[in-house]
């Protein structure tokens, strides 16, 4: 089996593949080799700076591949097989396993864009082994399965599954599939960037316009929950007055800069009565307000 190839730009790379349950699964590892420069005080620069070069493109190199990598839970090695062919055709790269045990030790260990599960395994219901991952990850999730019922296809969406294939299936069909669910999860990990924001101790939903503080609902007027939104939303972040009446206010040059002190100061009261001993707007004298980041 070929093994993924480690990034071009790395000095003397070497990439080593092993087969974990007889078939299928990969690991890749990196030597680099740094003795190749002269003992000379250019090749002692040489090296420093070729070393920092090293490590910022192997981390580059990881940071791109964990968005592509996929966990394969399948037994029958045909079909393992076919799956990742297909996948590598793609540019994703599978991890396959061949029982629901070694799928859940990958899932503690790793972290993977996608999972696809058979739902006939050697040791768990993959119905079963669907459920303990919903108590762990929201990671998405494809059955694949020789089960056509319809009563299966609704257990397997209800249970937490994002979409359902069955036996015998297209390998073009089940690639585009995953790319339609990976967009589909990027998508609502957006929305959820942009309607619900959270900080330790801060929950927000723009959906209904309310501020949760510790638990408690803050009630708020419009440009005070506007105010502290676009302060919860850049923790630590510092906003001078004219940026938050810039970023709120329809017409900035018609209001005072003043009124956003007075704004500050009454989300600040009303947050103090529900924890006196906690600062969580703090002042950056001479430059503006920000969120506490350290808030616990």
């Amino acid at each position: 089996m070929q093994c993924t190839q480690p990034p071009p730009s790395l000095p003397d790379s070497q990439c080593e593949s092993g087969r974990e349950g007889g078939r299928g699964c990969q690991r890749i590892t990196i030597f680099a080799s740094i003795d190749t420069y002269s003992s000379s005080a250019t090749g002692l620069r040489s090296k420093t700076t070729s070393m920092g070069s090293w490590e910022s493109n192997l981390n580059n190199y990881y940071k791109k591949m964990k968005k592509n990598i996929i966990l394969v839970i399948e037994d029958e090695p045909s079909i393992s097989d076919n799956i990742e062919y297909a996948l590598k055709t793609e540019n994703f790269s599978p991890v396959c396993v061949d029982t629901g045990g070694k799928g859940l030790e990958e899932i503690s260990n790793n972290e993977f864009a996608l999972i696809i599960l058979d739902v006939g395994l050697p040791d768990v219901n993959g119905f079963d082994l669907c459920r303990d991952i919903r108590k762990i990850s929201d990671i998405p999730i494809i059955f694949l399965t020789a089960r056509d019922a319809e009563i299966d296809r609704i257990v397997g969406l209800e249970i937490g599954a994002d979409d359902y294939v069955t036996k015998p299936f297209s390998p073009r069909e089940l690639t585009a599939r995953i790319r339609a669910v990976l967009r589909r999860s990027r998508v609502g990990d957006a929305k959820k960037a942009t309607q619900s924001h959270e900080t330790a101790i801060i929950d927000v939903n723009t959906e209904i316009k309310e501020i949760r503080y510790r638990g408690e609902a803050l009630s708020l007027s419009h440009y005070e929950y506007e105010v502290l939104l676009l302060l919860t939303t850049h923790p630590g972040k510092v906003f001078s007055r004219y940026e938050i009446m810039k970023e709120i206010w329809e017409s900035p040059e018609m209001s005072m800069e003043r009124t956003i002190d007075t704004h500050i100061k009454t989300i600040r009261r009303k947050m103090k009565s529900i924890q006196p001993n906690e600062s969580p707007i703090l002042t950056n004298r001479g430059a503006g307000y920000y969120l506490n980041p350290d808030l616990k």
